[in-house]
């Protein structure tokens, strides 16, 4: 088993590659680390294949996958942690502004401090002021609020994990934003942050936009939802369901009343119709939790859980 897999995702980056390994090489060669770097080509256009192909006969740690098609950052991860053999992963992007030279240090804190996870905080960076690093504070801002978990920079590339940790979670969509939110969800709680270098883009230009920021947003409540409530649906909406459907019971209860004792007419009050809402709308919220509970109970993954360790139960099968 090797000590570190350093997985890097990448689409359209064959000007930086070269550089990006011999760099690599160079600092695990120093540390005496066994390690793999495996290059996740997210359906690129360029060379980038051909000099992933170049670069694994030139280094025996090189190891390559290719998608037929791009299908995003958190599909790349994913296969990336797949592959990964390595006690310590380390995801970094292959645009050169992640340093390798962080290496080390990021090993140290999973391996030495025993952290699951450690996020880098790119806290002085080289990207626009206005359309990148303010819209990224506040994104920040909101997912340490939303999330408990307080990092200051969660989406940032460059993080190492505990072997288990990339092992024990699955990253889909744009879930790659929130890996610190998965591993928390998955039982996973020391979580630590580590000032990192931020430098430069050298080539090419980014690939990703501002929509980037509503799409996470989206996708932080999806992941807290289902971190909560994935295997009790009805938890949520039998709840909510039962509140609203209380509440327009309650007011039409005080309507009937207030027609036998003190007259006057139903259909004339807005009252009347925002109690009949009330309740199909809770009615409608329980509904759909009692079909989300039968489709959970009914998923692959219903007694997919993750155990820690086990005490006389080796012999087992």
């Amino acid at each position: 088993m090797k000590d570190i897999s350093i997985v890097v995702p990448l689409f359209n980056e064959d000007e930086s590659l070269p550089e990006l390994i011999d760099w690599i090489e160079r600092v695990c060669t120093e540390h005496g680390y066994a390690h793999e770097v495996i290059m996740v080509d997210d359906g690129s256009t360029d060379d980038s294949w051909q000099v992933i192909q170049k670069l694994a006969k030139e280094y025996n740690a090189v190891r390559g996958i290719r998608f037929q098609r791009n299908y995003g950052k958190s599909a790349a991860l994913n296969e990336g942690f797949k592959a990964a053999s390595g006690n310590v992963v380390i995801t970094m992007d292959a645009d050169l502004q992640d340093s390798p030279d962080e290496i080390p240090e990021l090993y140290r804190m999973i391996t030495v401090d025993g952290f699951d996870l450690v996020s880098g905080w790119k806290k002085v960076r080289y990207d626009n002021a206005v359309t990148k690093n303010l819209p990224s504070k506040l994104y920040n801002a909101v997912n340490r609020r939303i999330s408990g978990i307080k990092l200051h920079d969660m989406n940032c590339g460059l993080k190492a994990y505990k072997r288990k940790v990339v092992k024990s979670i699955e990253i889909y969509g744009e879930m790659h934003r929130f890996i610190p939110v998965l591993a928390k969800a998955a039982g996973f709680r020391k979580i630590g942050e580590k000032v990192v270098v931020h430098r430069a883009r050298k080539y090419g230009v980014s690939k990703f936009g501002w929509e980037r920021f509503i799409n996470g947003f989206l996708d932080l409540l999806s992941v807290q939802f289902i971190s909560r409530f994935g295997k009790k649906p009805m938890h949520f909406f039998g709840l909510w369901g039962t509140l609203v459907f209380l509440l327009g019971f309650i007011i039409t209860i005080w309507l009937v009343v207030e027609k036998l004792f003190f007259a006057g007419s139903l259909i004339n009050k807005p009252a009347f119709y925002m109690a009949l809402t009330t309740m199909v709308i809770g009615t409608q919220f329980f509904l759909a939790g009692f079909i989300a509970e039968l489709v959970s109970r009914s998923a692959a993954d219903r007694n997919n859980y993750l155990v820690e360790e086990t005490l006389g139960l080796d012999d087992i099968s």
